[in-house]
């Protein structure tokens, strides 16, 4: 984890950490629970678990609710509170403060509403995944446990790529912020001396060359989550084959066969991040 990264969550009072990460182990829990209803009505061809499987989908459904609106309110007073404390600040370039102030402040939002529940999210479901699996069949549990470091691996790899370019983006944007407020404090002095229209293409140019960093540094993305769904995939292909045989050899009942393959791909970071989103 980075500095700038275990500061913003110094900001976060622990109580609210706490009540994200209990939210987050009740919706673990009823991850499992469901797997097992569903399952059960499947295996079985029983109506009986139907209900009880309806709300354990409704719990899971007000508890995404509440991670939302927790995360939130914690996003809205750490903006507060880092807002006052840079108006407190002696001023230096204005054009960089004015972009630190809006769109800086604004990108808080997804670390505090995504990033933390989902950090907290990839703490609880897969130890909980792994244990039931090893409950079920020790074998795909054993797979699933090789496996599970390749994905922070190869996110490590993509993310350090990520971030130089993001940090190249914001730069082009405190720049040009910077010198567009420039530009309009002196205003009357450029017409006056007729350079208006140099300093238009100037503007251009750093428009230009912060659209293009944009865009490299949103294909890096795109291919980030291409890699690890990518390699989350091939991770549940090991699991998934080697238990279609056993169930085509009749050396593993239908119920244990579905609940691993209905529970291991949420062993994986994207399994678990699209599990926790908001219903």
């Amino acid at each position: 984890m980075k500095a700038v990264e275990r500061r913003l969550l110094g900001l976060l009072p622990r109580r609210v950490v706490a009540v994200l990460g209990v939210l987050a182990a009740g919706q673990g829990v009823l991850l499992v629970v469901q797997a097992e209803l569903l399952v059960r009505a499947v295996a079985g061809l029983e109506a009986g678990p139907l209900p009880w499987l309806a709300g354990a989908v409704a719990v899971r459904a007000v508890l995404a609710w509440a991670v939302t609106v927790v995360a939130g309110r914690a996003a809205a007073r750490v903006k507060r509170g880092l807002r006052a404390g840079l108006l407190g600040v002696p001023a230096g370039d204005a054009g960089a403060r004015v972009t630190l102030l809006t769109r800086g402040l604004d990108a808080v939002d997804p670390f505090f509403t995504g990033y933390v529940p989902q950090l907290l999210a990839v703490c609880v479901v897969p130890p909980l995944v792994l244990v039931r699996l090893f409950t079920v069949d020790w074998a795909s549990a054993l797979v699933v446990a090789v496996t599970l470091p390749l994905v922070p691996v190869f996110g490590a790899l993509v993310g350090m790529r990520t971030a130089a370019l993001t940090g190249r983006q914001w730069g082009l944007l405190q720049r040009l912020g910077g010198h567009f407020r420039d530009v309009l404090a002196g205003l009357g002095t450029l017409r006056a001396f007729g350079r208006t229209g140099h300093q238009s293409v100037v503007v251009r140019e750093l428009a230009g060359e912060h659209r293009r960093a944009t865009v490299r540094a949103l294909r890096v993305a795109f291919l980030s989550s291409l890699v690890l769904e990518l390699v989350c995939a091939l991770s549940v292909a090991l699991v998934a084959v080697p238990v279609g045989l056993r169930l085509l050899d009749g050396r593993m009942v239908l119920a244990s066969g579905l609940l691993v393959l209905v529970l291991t791909p949420e062993w994986s970071p994207p399994g678990s991040m699209k599990s926790f989103k908001p219903a």
